[in-house]
């Protein structure tokens, strides 16, 4: 059961006469200038408060001036159950039409922003609060077959308060309707990005509200499939706080991010930027190759010991460090939309030297609040669900992938494992071999057993000089096998898990020199000298087609372990 919200629901805002210049904000009861209020987008300054936007005050505000062109939608049914509550349905149309000034909830239109085309649908809260009718059902789905059409990114800007009862099933019906439309979108590989405003609820919710590539919300905003008087009453519960609003589905891994009204231009930029078709990769590769080792005798070699510690050096990037210095327009995007996120586990997409890409990447921290913030870098079940859902988005974009792996291993923990974290490695592993992109691999720091090779699945597997790449920890190798962890420099050893031994088994394909003593001496300069030899790396993968791609990726892991046919003969003769 949805619950429809009354068209006359409280916004955030009380207006006084229009004559008058002031108004009062219902949030915090503040006394505002109206003026100032409206080139604040109708946001208060003073608590932040978004009050309700109509459709097409919401395109004036996100639309480049002048290029907004809208899309006229054919006509549906009307009132085709004849319904009758305390008016005729009919009536009810024509006074929301009144009152609004528009046909129905939603307005179609063309337009760019930042330059970037896009089609939008944008609902209206105030027509029959934004209800999913026929008519609405119909625009969504023009919406998308014109972005369809002319091969362009589809926005939506939600705000409903469920079906539109008096249409009955037909009403039903536009969420099948609606979802298929969008699934076309998916499979022609465009990009779709959802605004959820206050409230999105009911059938839109559980439609095309929530299939885009991106969910985007406004602070506050609410959604939800039933509302939360009908939750309330039903399981006779009191609901969390902050129960439903951006904040709280954030946290939870249902949306990718929660934005003032004031910074969604410039994140929706950002983000079609990444579908722009005119972007190439720019860069000097010369420099990327000074650094790159193939040789593993042309590297120093020190005790596995030290390089263990080295690797583990505080001091050394992040994940997310490495990707704001590399990369232009990062947006990240959370969530597994599973209910849940790992913060272990970090992921968006961006440019790279003017190509689009999608960075991955495990992130530790440089003090013990944030390493304990992050777990440590051991990503959850829900942290590798995130990473897959982020994998299936760049194959349908054609997102080149770069991962960035530091970690001890995956979370040892007991709702990691009621959760499903084997699964959830096995299915990163599985989808990582079929990705018809260029994939990249890094390890900037530890790559600790399943947890690091659930990203490290590449066409390319690269190698900081002083990280490492195990079965298992030293310690824990120890600990299993000498009964003791102080054996742990003896066990380091024996796994062979430095750079040298690594590209001596083929493991990696090429090591990044380090500055100095080591990464941790010279964080910047290091993450430089990684930059160009991803950069020189993907130069050589992007000009390859798909399906050789995911050939000689999958050929590349096939062959570990194998006896050559050399080695084999040679066997036979002794």
């Amino acid at each position: 059961m949805t619950e429809q919200l009354a068209p006359t629901s409280p916004s955030h805002e009380t207006e006084m006469p229009a004559e008058e210049p002031w108004l009062r904000c219902s949030g915090c009861g503040s006394l505002l200038y109206r003026k100032r209020f409206v080139r604040l987008h109708r946001v208060c300054p003073d608590c932040g408060a978004h009050a309700r936007l109509t459709a097409r005050q919401r395109i004036a505000q996100l639309l480049d001036p002048g290029s907004a062109r809208e899309i006229p939608v054919p006509p549906t049914v009307v009132d085709p159950l004849r319904f009758i509550d305390s008016r005729p349905y009919p009536q009810r149309l024509a006074e929301a039409r009144r009152a609004t000034g528009e046909d129905d909830a939603v307005v179609v239109v063309t337009g760019s922003i930042g330059g970037r085309p896009l089609v939008m649908a944008v609902m209206d809260f105030g027509f029959l609060g934004g209800s999913l009718g026929v008519a609405v059902g119909e625009a969504v789905t023009c919406a998308a077959e014109l972005a369809l059409r002319d091969s362009l990114p589809l926005l939506l800007v939600t705000s409903s308060g469920g079906a539109r009862m008096q249409e009955g099933v037909l009403s039903l019906m536009q969420m099948a309707k609606t979802a298929q439309a969008m699934a076309a979108l998916d499979e022609a590989g465009l990009l779709t990005i959802t605004l959820v405003t206050d409230p999105t609820y009911g059938g839109v919710a559980a439609s095309f509200a929530t299939l885009s590539d991106v969910l985007l919300a406004e602070p506050k905003a609410r959604m939800g499939f039933a509302g939360p008087r009908v939750i309330k009453q039903t399981i006779n519960q009191e609901l969390p706080e902050g129960f439903q609003t951006a904040e709280f589905l954030r946290d939870r891994g249902l949306i990718d991010g929660v934005y003032p009204r004031a910074e969604l231009r410039e994140v929706l930029t950002r983000l079609l930027d990444i579908a722009r078709p005119d972007v190439r990769l720019s860069a000097d590769l010369e420099r990327g190759r000074q650094w790159l080792v193939h040789d593993p005798e042309q590297l120093e070699h020190r005790s596995a010991w030290d390089t263990v510690r080295r690797a583990r050096a505080p001091e050394r990037l992040t994940a997310l460090e490495h990707i704001r210095l590399w990369t232009s327009g990062f947006v990240e995007l959370l969530g597994s939309r599973c209910g849940s996120d790992s913060p272990a586990l970090v992921g968006g997409v961006g440019l790279l030297a003017g190509q689009p890409v999608l960075l991955l990447g495990q992130q530790k921290g440089h003090d013990t609040h944030e390493l304990v913030r992050r777990d440590f870098g051991m990503v959850t079940a829900d942290g590798y669900r995130k990473a897959l859902r982020l994998m299936r988005l760049a194959s349908k974009l054609r997102l080149p992938v770069i991962s960035l792996i530091d970690t001890p291993g995956a979370h040892p923990g007991l709702e990691s494992e009621e959760t499903g974290q084997a699964g959830a490695i096995a299915a990163c592993i599985a989808e990582l071999g079929t990705l018809p992109v260029p994939v990249i691999s890094v390890v900037t720091g530890e790559g600790g057993s399943g947890g690091a090779l659930a990203l490290a699945v590449g066409d390319r597997v690269l190698l900081s000089e002083h990280a490492v790449y195990s079965v298992i920890s030293a310690e824990g190798c120890a600990a299993i096998l000498w009964k003791t962890a102080e054996a742990a420099p003896k066990a380091a050893a024996a796994l062979q898990l430095d750079a040298p031994s690594l590209l001596r088994h083929g493991i990696v394909d090429a090591v990044v020199r380090e500055p100095g003593a080591g990464a941790h001496t010279d964080p910047m300069e290091a993450s430089i000298r990684l930059r160009d030899a991803v950069l020189t790396t993907l130069s050589e993968l992007l000009p390859l087609p798909g399906p050789r791609l995911v050939r000689e990726r999958r050929a590349r892991f096939r062959r570990y372990g194998r006896l050559q046919a050399t080695a084999l003969s040679e066997g036979r003769q002794r």
